[in-house]
């Protein structure tokens, strides 16, 4: 596969053949994705640690695909100095580090894998709500110091306890469905309206949740709006002795307050697997106002770390960004109109995201016209203000006619694909 691509602030470039293309992993993204783009003919570069704005800004110079993982932030800033960077693969659920806005205004294609870790999520939640329901973390550390307490005090059964989901997304609802399987009921609360499975109850407000779930699990996602969702207010509406988890958002929970609410005993035990401020590479320092508090389990953002989970979201996230690069096709895409389009590899194909303005397609096809090019297929999608068309054409496009696609005043990205 070979392609050429322009924006509006160039002239169409010369093709570049698989062998040009190139890849930078980082956040050690397992070797299933690198091998299969290194297996497309991709050049591929991979590091274990995230990059600053700045260090990023100088790694993905002639980049094309960049991949990372929920450490890595992709500015609006990196965006301006990364002008050859066609698709960002967030090799992780979230893509709150991402500036989507910037990367829409950009035209480059922002993937995700939204369900390859969920089970790890939902299995590490249950072995927490089971592990702090039985004080297994204080009985491991006191075996460690050598101290033999064989005591059954503030140890329970999690069988016919109530667990509060907040946020019942693709984690919240699979764990839904396993808590019940351990005898648990639930009930959940979401700001959308989601449809309860199994016997799950919904909760018209959280703090209706919070008066009557035993165990609170956070399940949402990273939009700027949950930053503080869960403080001193939330904590002190909750049961008596109840246990609170959060595998979700760091920027979520107040962790002060939830101190305060452990070391009073109101909060009977806590597991928190993401934080505010989380280290960038492997062996880091971390700090964190809940180390030393008892019956709290750290864990280092491993929801999703399982072997299984990663090497699912290397292949996935990886096989979207090469259908990008080399298809066009943007199923699946965060950000970018989503068009789910077949691999034939006997025509020529125009790739075009542009402003969701009234006439870009007829002003599309009329240039293609006038300069006696056939289309032979075409397809269509938009997403608020962003369009995208995919057009076949059954000859190579002339480097002229190109340029004058690219100098429509809509257009934001073009690319020739053949």
């Amino acid at each position: 596969m070979m392609m050429s691509m322009t924006t509006t602030d160039s002239t169409p470039t010369e093709r570049l053949a698989d062998e040009d293309i190139r890849v930078l992993l980082l956040e050690n993204i397992h070797a299933d994705g690198r091998e299969f783009l290194r297996g497309k003919g991709y050049q591929v570069e991979a590091q274990d640690g995230a990059l600053s704005e700045d260090d990023l800004i100088e790694a993905v110079q002639g980049v094309h695909l960049l991949g990372i993982r929920s450490t890595t932030y992709v500015t609006e800033r990196v965006l301006q100095n990364a002008p050859d960077l066609l698709g960002i693969g967030a090799f992780c659920i979230g893509t709150n580090q991402i500036d989507l806005a910037a990367t829409s205004r950009a035209g480059v294609a922002v993937f995700n894998a939204p369900y390859s870790n969920t089970r790890s999520v939902v299995e590490l939640a249950i072995a927490e709500i089971i592990s702090l329901a039985r004080r297994l973390h204080e009985k491991s550390t006191d075996m460690h110091r050598g101290v033999w307490n064989k005591s059954a005090a503030g140890s329970h059964e999690v069988r016919g306890r109530t667990l509060g989901i907040v946020g019942y997304g693709n984690i919240g609802s699979q764990l839904s469905v396993v808590a019940e399987a351990l005898g648990l009921k639930v009930i959940f609360y979401d700001i959308d309206d989601k449809l309860a499975l199994g016997n799950a109850k919904r909760c018209s407000t959280m703090e209706e949740l919070l008066a009557e779930a035993d165990v609170v699990t956070l399940h949402v996602d990273g939009r700027p709006g949950n930053a503080g969702l869960f403080g001193a207010e939330q904590m002190a509406l909750m049961k008596p002795r109840s246990l609170f988890l959060n595998l979700s958002r760091g920027i979520a929970v107040d962790t002060d307050a939830l101190r305060g609410h452990l070391e009073s005993g109101h909060i009977a035990g806590a597991a928190l697997d993401v934080f505010p401020i989380e280290p960038k590479r492997q062996g880091d320092p971390f700090e964190s106002g809940l180390q030393g508090v008892p019956n709290v389990i750290l864990t280092p953002h491993v929801g999703g770390s399982t072997e299984e989970a990663q090497q699912d979201i290397g292949r996935f996230v990886a096989s979207k960004l090469r259908a990008y690069a080399a298809f066009g096709s943007t199923a699946m895409s965060v950000n970018l109109p989503e068009l789910n389009l077949p691999v034939d590899p006997e025509k020529h194909r125009l790739a075009h995201v542009h402003r969701n303005a009234p006439g870009v397609l007829a002003s599309v096809n009329t240039l293609l016209g006038e300069r006696g090019v056939n289309i032979e297929g075409q397809q269509l999608a938009t997403r608020g203000e962003l369009g995208y068309v995919v057009t076949d054409v059954g000859a190579e496009v002339q480097p002229s006619v190109l340029a004058e696609l690219a100098e429509l005043p809509e257009t934001v990205r073009l690319r020739q694909l053949s």
